[in-house]
């Protein structure tokens, strides 16, 4: 690989501080997706991208291509990219700084005269963050033709519109979205690879710039449990006689933690959360609890440590509902397995982290990404965290620029020897 390639952190460093500016709602950013601040997110870096040169498209989805050509326009590409909206009152490197990698590193080409054997593109990817705004990752699926149609009818919460009625607003085509229109497939993409801050404290605790990514985690989620047991007098119902559905839920919630415990000290990843609880209108003051509701969300990179997690959920709702004379109702369960990541981008990755001496952890992503997308129809994808601080979907979200860097630098060491022929 040319030595003489270095990545434009100057142009990034300026790009983050206008979108910041730009997309800053008082409190954090917000980046709708299909809507103003995406909007403008995507008029910044395609700006930055027709200074540079660089081919330019978008898809029917809306999503944005920026491309840097290679030697032969005939060969697969590679494709650098992430998204570019946010949750409201966000953060400002989630999925961003995975936009601007790529321009960095097509930037450093371009200054440097490197021409790839094979064209290297930048996306920038609608949708992301499905919690906020439309569920399933529409930019990347959409992208791959691999959308459910039915989605096209999810309303965004903020605006009350559909996803069809948005991206028609902004001259979008969803109609190609029901006739599973691919834009990217396995004929036309080498390699994606995608950039991405870390979200939570691994890396910075340990005083590691970047991370190389082993998988994405499945999960197993109970998106609504009821437990019922029996209304009664707070004061006039001993002990003995009570089915206090709070009680049991404070059970299954700990013991539930003690088992996640026993994992961790095995060195076994997962992650378990109760991501809602909520007594019934009838709670109240005076009153035993007879009946709550949860949420609960169980995450790993591992199918055989989820299965493990379930198997443990099932025997401690039947040990407490025997114990306590309640009932579990568990309604919406859902399962996705983990999606690994490609082996030989992943160790392609760790020699170019090497070769240009930054330091680095073999981990597993804690969320879902779109490299997910690509890697299930058969892309070969890959991502690579960049340690950040304060977490994540939160206006506290931080990244230094010099991790940004030279974890960018890396990643320009590993496209510029994926994008060589022969």
């Amino acid at each position: 690989m040319p030595t003489n390639i270095r990545p434009d952190i100057a142009m990034a460093s300026r790009l983050f501080d206008a979108l910041r500016e730009q997309t800053f709602d008082g409190v954090g950013v917000t980046r709708e997706a299909f809507g103003r601040g995406e909007e403008i997110a995507h008029a910044l870096v395609r700006a930055e991208a027709e200074a540079l040169g660089l081919e330019i498209h978008n898809d029917h989805a809306g999503n944005l291509y920026m491309t840097l050509a290679g030697a032969d326009r005939g060969l697969k590409r590679i494709i650098l990219g992430s998204h570019l909206d946010s949750v409201p009152q966000g953060g400002n490197y989630d999925g961003a700084a995975g936009v601007l990698c790529g321009l960095a590193v097509v930037a450093g080409m371009r200054q440097a005269g490197f021409v790839p054997g094979r064209d290297i593109t930048v996306m920038a990817i609608r949708a992301e963050e499905g919690g906020a705004w439309f569920p399933n990752l529409p930019g990347s699926r959409m992208a791959l033709g691999t959308y459910p149609a039915e989605n096209l009818q999810a309303k965004r919460k903020d605006s009350g519109q559909t996803l069809e009625h948005h991206m028609r607003e902004l001259g979008f085509d969803p109609d190609a979205v029901r006739a599973g229109r691919a834009e990217l497939t396995p004929d036309n993409v080498q390699a994606y690879l995608e950039l991405h801050i870390e979200q939570g404290p691994v890396l910075d605790t340990e005083e590691i710039p970047m991370g190389i990514v082993t998988a994405l985690p499945g999960n197993r989620r109970i998106r609504l449990g009821t437990i019922r047991g029996e209304w009664n007098h707070s004061g006039a119902t001993p002990r003995r006689y009570r089915h206090d559905a709070a009680l049991a839920l404070a059970e299954f919630a700990h013991r539930l933690d003690q088992f996640w415990g026993g994992l961790e000290a095995e060195g076994v990843p997962m992650v378990c959360t109760f991501c809602t609880i909520a007594t019934s209108d009838q709670a109240g003051f005076g009153k035993v609890p007879g009946e709550i509701a949860f949420s609960l969300d169980l995450r790993a990179p591992e199918v055989a440590t989820l299965e493990r997690a379930v198997a443990e959920v099932d025997r401690l709702i039947a040990e407490i509902e025997a114990s306590r004379g309640v009932a579990f109702t568990l309604t919406g369960r859902q399962q996705a397995d983990p999606t690994p990541m490609d082996a030989g981008i992943r160790e392609a990755m760790r020699l170019a982290a090497e070769a240009v001496g930054t330091p680095y952890k073999i981990m597993p992503s804690g969320g879902g990404h779109d490299a997910a997308s690509f890697a299930q129809v058969g892309i070969p994808a890959a991502m690579v965290f960049v340690r950040n601080q304060n977490g994540s979907h939160t206006p506290l979200e931080a990244m230094r620029i010099e991790d940004f860097a030279a974890t960018t630098t890396a990643i320009a060491h590993w496209a510029a020897a994926a994008a060589r022929v022969g």
